[in-house]
């Protein structure tokens, strides 16, 4: 990948970055309310409490997905999958910037997670 490509990807991370700090702070604060302990299960704010748990779990990983190709665009290795070596696909980075794996890893360490098994990565000395 190009200088000035990775620039525009780093520019692009970090917009999508601070988008998914403010998500992520907006929804803190919702969290904030506290919820009564005596509810009946089913409750609806029980409910939504813990669908806001979730996406706040899936904004945090996202994050950390944006942080992990961030260093590795000032390491020099962004688009180049973590497991394989091999270069992801800008098809692919540019619909995911944040990836750190090309499809194929991706597809592979997600089937090894549905069973439960060990993921290994390159490891670029983060």
């Amino acid at each position: 990948m190009n200088v000035e490509m990775a620039m525009n990807e780093k520019d692009r991370l970090l917009t999508q970055r601070q988008d998914l700090l403010d998500d992520i702070e907006t929804l803190k604060e919702t969290l904030r309310v506290e919820v009564d302990v005596d509810v009946d299960e089913g409750d609806p704010d029980v409910v939504e409490r813990e669908k806001s748990l979730a996406l706040l779990a899936t904004l945090e990983n996202r994050l950390a997905a944006i942080d992990d190709a961030l260093k590795a665009i000032e390491l020099g290795y962004y688009g180049t999958c973590q497991r394989c070596g091999q270069k992801i696909s800008e098809e692919r980075l540019e619909v995911k910037p944040e990836a750190t794996l090309c499809i194929t890893c991706q597809a592979e360490v997600e089937r090894l997670h549905k069973r439960g098994l060990p993921v290994q990565r390159r490891n670029w000395e983060w």
